[in-house]
C-alpha cells in the first residue's frame, strides 16, 4: 500500500472537507464562548450546530438547503416539546412513541430526510429529561435554535464561495473507486488467483461505485451551475463525470474467461506483466481522482505510452516463441485483452489532456443527452405516499415499530435506580445509531459501536489521566472531532472511537475531574443499548434479506435482458439511439448492485434465515458476468455490417431466449416451445472455417513477425466477438439452471402479510 497516496486521498476528500467545516463551525463559537466564560451556559449552541451539520449530506444545493431548513424546524419543535413535557412523566412514553414513528416514517422520502428523522430522535434523547436544558426552557430552546441557524449560514456562505467544490470532490471520488476496481481486476493476472474471493470483492466494489455514481449523478445533473453554465469549470466537471461513467463500462469490458487465460498462459511471466501494468493504470486513476478532489492539475505519474509499448513487445516476443496453429485462438484472446487494455489507457491519456487543454475540450462539450432521465427520481412530499406506508407490508413501518419499542425499553431501563444511570440520553442515542431497517446492518453496527466505544473510552481515560495541559487537550479534542466526522460514513468503528474520545474531552471541559463516572456511564449505556437493539431487531417484526431475493433477482434478470437487447439493437444499427442504450446500461448496473448488496447483507443474517444462500450466490455471480460480457460486446466501434461472417440475428434469438427463460422461471411461468427451440438455435457463422484456413496457413507458411500495436486483424475481431457472444450465452444458460434449482419454494420466502 502506498501510504503517501492514501494520505492524499484522505486529505483531499469530501469527508475530511465536510468534517473540518462542521468541526470549525462547532469549535469557533465554543472558543469565543469559553473566552467570555459563557460556554457552560450556552453549551446547546455548538451542540445544535453539530446536529444540523450531521444532516448535511452531499447532493444538489437546493436539496441540501431545504433539508437543513426542515432539520432546523424539526429540531426546534422536538426540543421545545420535550422540554415542556419533561416534568410530566406520564406523557414521556406517548411522546417517544409519536416522535419515533413519525421521524422514522419520513424516511419514505429518501435518505436525506431519513437522516433528519434520526437526528430529530437524538435531539429528543438530549432534551427528554431536561439534563442539558436547565429551568429556563425558552432561553435554552432559543440558544439551540441559534446554533442550528448558525450552521445554515456557514453552509450558505461556503456554497457561495466554492460552488463547484463538492461536485469536484465527488467526481474525484468516482475515479478513486474506479482505480480500486481496476486494482482488483489486475489480481486475476497474478499467479494463482483466488477467483471466488476476487469476484466477491469486485461485486462489493461494484456496489460502492453504483452508490457513489448515483449520489454524484444527482449532484452534477441537478445543479444548474454544473449543467447549464457555460463556464470552463462547469463544462469540465460535466465532461469528467461523463468520462468516468464511460470508463467504468470500459473497465467492465476487460472481463475475460480468467480461468482459461490462466490455464493457457499462467506459466509465462507475461500475465504478471499485465497485472503490474493494470496496477500502474489504477494508480493513474487515483492520481486523477486526487487532483479533482483538491482542485489541482493532474499530470501523469509515468509515461503510459512507453509502458504500453513494453507490454506489447513482451506479447510479440511470447507470440513469436510460443504461437502454433493449435494455440492460435488462445493468442487471439490474449491480443484482444491487450486491445481492451489499450482502450482504457487511451481513455486515461485523454483525461489527462482534458486537464492540460481544458478550455478547448470543455467548450466543445455537447452530449445531446437528456440529463433528467439519468437522475433517480426522489419521492415528493406527498401525504398519500407517507400514509400508504402505514402497513405491515412496508419494511419502513416495521422498522418504525422496532425503533419505537427499543426507545421505550431503553428509556424504561434508564429509570432503574440500581443501575445508577441517572440520564437516559446516551442509551437512546446509541439505540438510534445502531438500530437500522436491516438486521444485518444492525448486527454489524452493534459490534462496531461496542468496539469503538470501549477502545475509545480506554484511550480517552488514558489521555485525561496523563495529560493536563489545556492546549494539548484542546488540540486532541479538535482532532478527534474532525476524524470522527470524517469516518462517519465509511469506517463506523473508527468514527465511534474518535467520537468517544471527543465526548470524554468535551465533558471534561464542562465538568473537570469527572472522568470515572463518564467512563462507567458510556460503556454501561452502550452495552445496554446494544442488547436492546439486538433483541428488538431479531424478534420484533424482522424483515430478513432472503425475503427480498426474488424481487431483486427478477429486476436484475429483466434489466440484463433489456441491456442485451439494447446493445444488440445498437450494434445492428436499429436506430435505438445512444441515450436509450445508456439508460438500459444504467438500470442493469444499478439492479446488479442492489442484488449484490442484498446478498452481502444476507450473509450476516442468522443461519436459519440464509435461504438458498449458495444458489443466490451463483445467481449474483452469473448476473455480474452477464452484465460485464454485454458491456464487452457493446464496446465494438463498428456495426454488425462489418462482420457478415457472424449470424447476429441467430445469436440474438438464442441469447434472448435463454434470458427470457430465466425471467419466466423467476415468475413461475413455463416458456412456450418456440422459446425453448430458439435457445437451441445454432447460428450460421463462418468464423470457424476462417480460423481453420488461418491455422493451415500458419502450418504451411513461414510466420512473419509483425509488430503493429494499432493493428488488430479482422479475424481476431471476429473470433473475439463470437467468443463474447458464446460467453453471454453460456453464462445465461448457467443462470437459467440456477433459477431452475431455486424451485417454486422461493416464493414461500416472501414475507407473509
Amino acid at each position: 500500500m502506498n501510504y503517501a497516496t492514501e494520505l492524499k486521498k484522505f486529505a483531499s476528500s469530501q469527508a475530511i472537507y465536510s468534517a473540518v467545516r462542521i468541526s470549525l463551525a462547532i469549535v469557533l463559537p465554543s472558543v469565543i464562548l469559553a473566552h467570555f466564560g459563557l460556554l457552560k451556559e450556552f453549551f446547546l449552541f455548538p451542540l445544535a450546530t453539530s446536529f444540523i451539520g450531521l444532516t448535511d449530506q452531499a447532493g444538489p444545493f437546493i436539496r441540501r438547503r431545504n433539508a437543513l431548513i426542515f432539520a432546523i424546524a424539526s429540531f426546534f419543535f422536538v426540543a421545545v416539546v420535550a422540554s415542556f413535557l419533561k416534568d410530566f412523566p406520564f406523557l414521556i412514553y406517548p411522546e417517544i412513541i409519536i416522535f419515533s414513528i413519525f421521524f422514522t416514517m419520513i424516511g419514505v422520502y429518501g435518505q436525506r430526510l431519513a437522516a433528519v428523522g434520526a437526528l430529530s430522535l437524538v435531539v429528543l434523547a438530549i432534551f427528554i429529561d431536561g439534563h442539558l436544558t436547565g429551568d429556563d426552557i425558552v432561553k435554552s430552546s432559543l440558544i439551540f435554535l441559534a446554533g442550528s441557524i448558525f450552521y445554515l449560514l456557514i453552509f450558505l456562505i461556503v456554497s457561495k464561495i466554492q460552488p463547484y467544490k463538492l461536485a469536484g470532490q465527488m467526481i474525484g471520488e468516482n475515479y478513486l473507486e474506479l482505480g480500486n476496481y481496476l486494482s482488483l481486476k489486475s489480481k486475476f493476472y497474478f499467479k494463482n488467483p483466488d477467483f471466488d474471493v476476487l469476484y466477491s470483492q469486485i461485486i462489493s466494489q461494484q456496489i460502492s461505485i453504483k452508490n457513489l455514481q448515483e449520489e454524484t449523478r444527482e449532484t452534477v445533473f441537478k445543479t444548474r451551475k454544473i449543467v447549464n453554465e457555460s463556464t470552463t469549470t462547469s463544462r469540465l466537471l460535466m465532461l469528467m463525470f461523463l468520462n468516468s461513467i464511460d470508463l467504468h463500462e470500459k473497465l467492465m469490458t476487460s472481463e475475460s474467461d480468467y480461468r482459461k487465460v490462466q490455464e493457457n498462459f499462467g506459466s509465462t511471466a507475461f500475465l504478471h506483466s499485465i497485472g503490474e501494468y493494470l496496477q500502474r493504470l489504477s494508480e493513474e486513476m487515483s492520481n486523477i481522482g486526487i487532483a479533482l478532489q483538491s482542485n489541482s492539475k493532474a499530470k501523469p505519474l509515468r509515461n503510459i505510452d512507453e509502458m504500453l509499448e513494453k507490454i506489447f513487445n513482451e506479447y510479440f516476443e511470447l507470440r513469436n516463441r510460443k504461437m502454433t496453429p493449435e494455440n492460435l485462438e488462445d493468442f487471439m484472446t490474449l491480443r484482444f485483452i491487450l486491445n481492451r487494455i489499450t482502450s482504457i489507457s487511451d481513455e486515461i491519456i485523454t483525461i489527462y489532456k482534458v486537464f492540460s487543454q481544458d478550455e478547448k475540450l470543455a467548450k466543445s462539450l455537447s452530449t445531446g443527452l437528456d440529463f433528467q432521465k439519468f437522475v433517480t427520481a426522489e419521492e415528493k412530499l406527498n401525504s398519500k405516499v407517507f400514509l400508504s406506508n402505514f402497513s405491515l407490508k412496508s419494511g419502513l413501518f416495521r422498522h418504525s415499530i422496532r425503533i419505537t419499542l427499543a426507545l421505550v425499553i431503553g428509556y424504561w431501563i434508564s429509570s432503574f435506580e440500581f443501575l445508577g444511570i441517572g440520564h437516559a440520553y446516551w442509551i437512546l442515542i446509541t439505540i438510534v445509531a445502531i438500530l437500522k431497517p436491516a438486521y444485518a446492518t444492525t448486527k454489524h453496527r452493534n459490534l462496531l459501536r461496542l468496539y469503538g466505544t470501549i477502545s475509545g473510552a480506554i484511550v480517552a481515560y488514558g489521555i485525561l489521566h496523563f495529560i493536563s495541559n489545556t492546549t494539548a487537550l484542546f488540540v486532541l479534542f479538535l482532532s478527534a472531532m474532525i476524524l470522527c466526522f470524517s469516518f462517519l460514513k465509511t469506517k463506523y468503528s473508527w468514527a465511534v472511537f474518535f467520537m468517544t474520545i471527543y465526548v470524554f474531552l468535551a465533558f471534561n471541559i464542562l465538568k473537570p475531574g469527572n472522568v470515572n463516572m463518564i467512563f462507567k456511564d458510556r460503556v454501561l449505556d452502550t452495552v445496554i443499548a446494544g442488547i436492546v437493539a439486538f433483541v428488538v431487531s431479531y424478534f420484533v417484526l424482522p424483515v430478513w434479506e432472503h425475503t427480498k431475493n426474488l424481487d431483486l433477482m427478477k429486476k436484475s434478470a429483466d434489466s440484463n435482458f433489456k441491456y442485451f437487447s439494447a446493445a444488440m439493437a445498437y450494434f445492428k444499427d436499429d436506430n435505438i439511439g445512444i441515450e436509450n442504450y445508456k439508460l438500459t446500461r444504467k438500470a442493469a448496473i444499478i439492479d446488479l448492485a442492489n442484488l449484490s448488496d442484498n446478498f452481502q447483507k444476507m450473509i450476516s443474517d442468522p443461519k436459519n434465515q440464509q435461504k438458498k444462500l449458495e444458489h443466490l450466490h451463483q445467481f449474483v455471480i452469473t448476473s455480474h458476468l452477464i452484465t460485464a460480457y454485454i458491456a464487452s460486446f457493446s464496446q465494438y466501434s463498428e456495426t454488425s455490417k462489418h462482420y457478415p461472417e457472424i449470424d447476429f440475428n441467430g445469436w440474438d434469438l438464442k441469447i434472448s431466449a435463454e434470458l427470457v427463460r430465466t425471467k419466466l422461471l423467476l415468475n413461475q411461468k413455463n416458456p412456450d416451445e418456440n422459446i425453448v427451440q430458439e435457445s437451441k438455435i445454432e447460428p450460421l457463422d463462418t468464423v470457424e472455417n476462417l480460423l481453420e484456413n488461418r491455422k493451415k496457413e500458419l502450418a504451411e507458411n513461414e510466420f512473419f513477425d509483425r509488430r503493429d500495436t494499432n493493428r488488430i486483424t479482422h479475424l481476431t475481431e471476429l473470433k473475439n466477438l463470437k467468443e463474447i457472444l458464446e460467453l453471454i450465452y453460456d453464462v445465461s444458460k448457467e443462470q437459467r439452471k440456477v433459477a431452475e434449482n431455486l424451485g417454486p419454494e422461493i416464493q414461500s420466502t416472501m414475507v407473509k402479510q
